[in-house]
């Protein structure tokens, strides 16, 4: 579906149908007008929510407005306004259209601004979100990130909202330009879309069927970032485990994890997220038997309750999944394993939350993304009867995460004392500025705040660091060497490609890989979710 809808307000959003805003928009509006015919280019900003795969999706939103002419804003106020969206989370439309009220008057203010809304609930709502906020500009759904620029710039021409959703993929996502938001890791999709009928989910009806790039596609892009510096990628698919369905291959994933062991430079390979009832031993085995292959696990379990499982049309029970836990454990004995749970499914009794509870304590994860269950139009479960009462919801809910958080910093304690290879991130905790720390992953995964010995070399964003663990909590894990020995740096590929690409953000002259942009140049403003996730 592709159309056009007429809006007297495209330009200038109504009064009559703006929503309050806080004062502190107020100080935005005051900005410089922005004249649309302007010498200099225009600015873009894309805002992102949701999970990993509309991360990605916002990279490629921003590599093609930058192919398009568009540069990444620097703080100020941008030219073009993209939120990219997710339409899991029960407030994610509020989240939406609070943040399009902000702009509103921002807009109104600067006429040459424009505003973009694309991912899920754009597939989802379409229509609804230019009756509810007019001064969108465009709206594109999941299957269309590639016509951005060309919705704005007829949006800009005709003076008109355009709205355009497609019903299925018209390109493969990975063919447009991508502009990555690290030069040390990538994200690499390796199929989008999905063939499984959780009752809970909205995602296949707006992501499709599920579509597999062939291998040789997927390795020459991995091939590609690691020439310009990655030294790190994470497999992207909705079940990525799966991949392989449609040419025929039932180990295709396993032989990918196997051929990326063979790619020259790359340090380390990850992948999300896998579904338990498609996870075999030949993933197992490929992910214990190749190197590069991270022993960390991101494994969703949804429900330990085999009765909710099989009303969520999940298609594996608590049994298999404690087997899959057993079977990784003894192939790769440290590996840290994550998971999604959701909370309040229609008709959970007591007994079946136990159950959840009994599963998380044999299971014993590293993190858990924990989820309250709220109803989403347009999904089976929406329609179930013995819906819970919120209060309900909310004291399992607390059960749980108070049983997870006791359980994940018994499992951090357990490293400690433990030398761990860190590779450093360009962002810092929260206490940075007070205990000096610099941050980064462990091999498994988990969060490190580290302290470098004075006299000791400082890392680079990408950079290794090797330290021991001195100090565990529920949600990171400490390194503070106490001399010189016990602190070992690694300079690596990609911290010479952090330095070419603070070169390039400068204006210094730099080598041609140093394509990504630095920190605090980027025009994508990413949502991951933070550890640790409390609501859905």
């Amino acid at each position: 579906m592709s159309f056009t809808i007429p809006s007297p307000a495209a330009g200038t959003p109504s009064s009559a149908a703006s929503p309050a805003v806080p004062p502190a928009a107020s100080a935005d509006a005051s900005a410089p007008e922005r004249d649309s015919g302007q010498a200099q280019p225009r600015t873009y900003q894309v805002r992102t929510f949701g999970c990993q795969m509309n991360v990605h999706d916002s990279e490629r939103m921003a590599g093609m407005l930058e192919a398009a002419g568009y540069v990444p804003s620097a703080g100020e106020l941008a030219d073009v306004v993209v939120f990219n969206t997710c339409a899991v989370r029960e407030n994610a439309d509020n989240k939406l259209y609070g943040n399009l009220g902000i702009l509103a008057p921002v807009k109104a203010a600067n006429p040459g601004m424009q505003i973009a809304v694309g991912g899920c609930l754009a597939q989802k709502d379409r229509e609804t979100i230019l009756k509810k906020a007019p001064w969108v500009d465009a709206v594109f759904g999941t299957h269309n990130v590639g016509a951005l620029p060309a919705l704005l710039d007829r949006a800009r021409h005709n003076n008109e909202a355009q709205l355009e959703i497609l019903e299925s993929l018209d390109v493969f996502p990975s063919t447009l330009p991508t502009k990555r938001d690290s030069v040390y890791s990538g994200w690499v999709s390796i199929s989008v879309g999905c063939n499984n009928t959780c009752t809970f989910c909205i995602v296949p009806a707006l992501r499709g069927k599920e579509k597999d790039r062939r291998p040789g596609e997927i390795l020459a892009e991995i091939q590609a970032l690691v020439d310009d510096g990655a030294i790190e990628v994470t497999l992207l698919g909705q079940n990525v485990n799966s991949y392989g369905v449609e040419f025929g291959d039932r180990q295709a994933f396993s032989k990918l994890l196997r051929a990326c062991g063979q790619i020259p430079g790359l340090e380390r390979v990850r992948f999300t997220s896998p579904h338990p009832a498609a996870f075999t031993d030949d993933v197992i085995d490929a992910m214990a038997e190749t190197p590069n292959v991270m022993p960390q696990l991101h494994m969703p379990l949804q429900s330990g309750s085999d009765k909710v499982l099989k009303d969520m049309k999940r298609s594996y029970r608590s049994t298999k999944f404690l087997g899959i836990l057993d079977k990784v454990r003894e192939k790769i004995p440290h590996a840290a394993i994550s998971t999604d749970i959701i909370v309040g499914f229609p008709g959970e009794t007591e007994e079946d939350f136990q159950a959840t509870l009994d599963v998380v304590e044999k299971s014993r994860f590293a993190t858990a993304f924990t989820f309250q269950y709220s109803k989403r139009p347009g999904t089976p479960a929406a329609e179930l009867p013995e819906q819970l009462p919120k209060a309900v919801v909310q004291e399992r809910f607390e059960r749980l995460t108070a049983l997870q958080d006791r359980i994940a910093a018994e499992e951090n304690a357990r490293q400690l004392g433990r030398r761990v290879e860190v590779m450093v991130t360009a962002h810092s905790g929260r206490k940075a500025e007070e205990t000096h720390r610099l941050s980064g992953r462990s091999q498994d995964q988990r969060l490190v705040h580290f302290s470098v010995p004075e006299g000791a070399e400082a890392p680079r964003p990408g950079d290794l660091v090797t330290v021991t663990i001195t100090e565990a909590a529920a949600f990171h894990l400490i390194a503070d060497p106490a001399t010189a020995e016990d602190y070992s740096l690694r300079r690596s590929r990609a911290g010479d490609a952090w330095d070419r690409s603070q070169a390039d953000s400068c204006g210094v002259p730099a080598s041609p890989a140093g394509t990504a942009g630095a920190p605090g140049k980027s025009g994508v403003s990413l949502g991951m979710p933070s550890l640790p996730v409390r609501g859905r």
